[in-house]
């Protein structure tokens, strides 16, 4: 498994030499968000669709 660093490095790679400082972030943000989904979704911390359809029709509605 790559560490952080690897992992910032390959990352590195696929962008433009031209980004700016506020893009890599940008990048590293939305990376570190996914794996923390997707990571979410192996514990099973998520919620069924129907429910969710449930809970967003409740805040709709006021």
């Amino acid at each position: 498994m790559d560490t952080a660093k690897d992992q910032v490095q390959k990352l590195l790679e696929t962008l433009p030499d031209d980004s700016s400082l506020e893009d890599i972030q940008y990048h590293i943000y939305v990376r570190q968000k996914i794996e923390q989904g997707l990571a979410d979704v192996d514990a099973g911390r998520t919620v069924p669709q129907a429910e969710l359809e449930r809970r967003l029709a409740k805040w709709r509605t006021k």
